[in-house]
């Protein structure tokens, strides 16, 4: 599922796309919204909220998405050809003058009154690159239940909105402890600089089109020894950057997780 970071950019490219001009295209090819039919209004703005997607457009009408794992939005010009996926593919079309926005495999993708908004991200803890960020609140959500495991509690978009897998596992290496400590075992200033640093990362990684956590090569003022953007997602059986011991991968809520035996402490998977 993609990061917070990552929605957001997609935002903001339908934002640069779509704001301000009348659609001369909708199709939303999903059963229930099949026959809906945008066309002739005005995009009012394109917004992200944690991981979802909130395209508002005139006489108060959003069309709210989700990219989960497979989902994307792609933004073509009069005559490109369309690449993100087989016809089939496609759920949605809005389309202007000048550009033609395409998402595929949306999973979610749902048509609601503006003022209802809150019925499909109203549940979101506080969003890390949003204008709510509250970090008192984001740190009460997640020690309020201490037995469950670390990992699990920042995903809980109830908690903090925008943490995704990749970020998990980097966060718990900053911090030193396993996925799988449970929240409890946390002392509260090591909470407090966990939900200060993964503020920090999304914020540093909002406009990079690659995502780093080290201050890798993608950075830019990487450090001079930081050859790797990121400390242990997707490194399993590599050395750890940190001590060279072998990066461990084991399923955590089913999904793969990444972790250093040796630098992080707590319960392995």
């Amino acid at each position: 599922m993609p990061e917070g970071d990552t929605v957001l950019q997609t935002a903001k490219r339908l934002d640069a796309a779509l704001t301000g001009h009348v659609l001369t295209r909708s199709d939303l090819r999903v059963p229930r919204f099949a026959t809906a039919d945008l066309s002739g209004r005005t995009v009012l703005d394109v917004t992200a909220r944690g991981k979802h997607l909130l395209t508002r457009v005139e006489d108060g009408l959003t069309l709210h998405s989700h990219l989960r794992m497979d989902g994307a939005w792609r933004v073509f010009a009069p005559g490109e050809r369309w690449r993100g996926g087989p016809g089939h593919q496609i759920r949605a079309i809005l389309a202007t003058a000048e550009r033609t926005a395409v998402g595929y495999r949306l999973p979610v993708l749902e048509l609601l009154r503006t003022r209802d908004e809150g019925q499909v991200v109203g549940h979101l803890g506080p969003d890390l690159l949003g204008p709510d960020w509250d970090p008192e609140a984001a740190l009460r959500n997640l020690l309020a239940q201490p037995a469950r495991p670390l990992g699990e509690a920042l995903l809980d978009q109830r908690n903090l909105a925008g943490i995704g897998n990749v970020y998990k596992c980097e966060l718990c290496f900053l911090a030193r402890v396993t996925p799988w400590l449970p929240v409890g075992d946390l002392p509260v200033p090591l909470a407090e600089h966990l939900v200060a640093t993964a503020k920090h990362l999304l914020e540093a990684n909002r406009d990079r089109p690659r995502r780093t956590t080290t201050g890798g090569p993608t950075a830019a003022q990487p450090h001079p020894r930081a050859r790797e953007p990121l400390f242990v997602y997707g490194r399993a059986g590599r050395p750890c950057l940190r001590c060279r011991t072998p990066v461990r991968k084991a399923d955590q809520d089913s999904r793969p997780t990444y972790w250093c035996p040796r630098c992080q402490s707590g319960p392995p998977g």
